[in-house]
């Protein structure tokens, strides 16, 4: 792919170095000379020069980007990326992180965002992730489709332990993408047996969580988990 990503900060530049290392095409755009740093990710292209203005993108040739992130440490710099990426150049995914909290009720896709990205949701999700067994936890959410990446810690007491994917009967509009099991990451197939402690990861529409929460984690935890709140 090749990706453009708005900010070339500490995050920016991360963001670059992974993708650059997994064979992608990264270009950084950055405004401020004094952040202008190539040798940093020196297998990157560089250009700087202010992502919020047309002309700019148009000279970054943002047209032929697969995908934009707009990485910055401000969150108004990233709506007007994302808005501009996706209305005046129809880049097909576009990314954006969200800096304060109380602003990521604007990150949709009235603002061309597919996909925002909330530090601190994500270390929410990740402390969630760290000591829930037993409930659905909401790991990403994909605002263009209106999907959720979710996943779910299997307690001995999941109903399935122990058969075969293809025995669960997972709802409509839910496609089980991962199975974490220990450190390895394992791709589901329909004979593979689930176990205690594996960690299944979904995407699925809001609308269906709850199906699926009672499907793996049986019927009655859906009732538990309202009772918890």
């Amino acid at each position: 792919m090749r990706v453009a990503i708005a900010g070339a900060g500490n995050v920016g530049r991360s963001i670059a170095q992974e993708l650059i290392v997994n064979g992608h095409q990264v270009l950084l755009i950055e405004r401020q000379p004094r952040m202008l740093r190539p040798d940093r990710v020196p297998e990157a292209r560089w250009i700087l020069a202010d992502a919020c203005e047309l002309t700019s993108l148009e000279e970054a040739e943002l047209a032929d980007c697969d995908v934009v992130v707009a990485a910055t440490g401000d969150d108004k710099v990233n709506l007007v990326v994302s808005l501009l990426a996706k209305t005046e150049f129809a880049v097909p995914r576009v990314v954006a992180r969200v800096n304060r909290a109380e602003n990521e009720w604007l990150f949709t896709e009235q603002w061309g965002v597919d996909v925002a990205v909330s530090k601190p949701r994500v270390m929410a999700a990740l402390v969630e992730e760290a000591v829930t067994v037993g409930d659905l936890v909401r790991l990403m959410t994909f605002r263009q489709s209106e999907a959720n990446l979710v996943g779910i810690t299997l307690p001995p007491s999941a109903p399935y332990v122990g058969q075969p994917l293809h025995s669960v009967p997972l709802p409509r509009d839910t496609a089980l993408v991962a199975i974490l099991r220990g450190k390895r990451v394992l791709v589901p197939t329909p004979d593979d047996p689930i176990e205690t402690g594996d960690e299944l990861i979904f995407v699925c529409t809001t609308e269906m969580e709850e199906a699926v929460r009672a499907v793996v984690l049986g019927p009655d935890s859906v009732e538990r988990t309202r009772e918890s709140r």
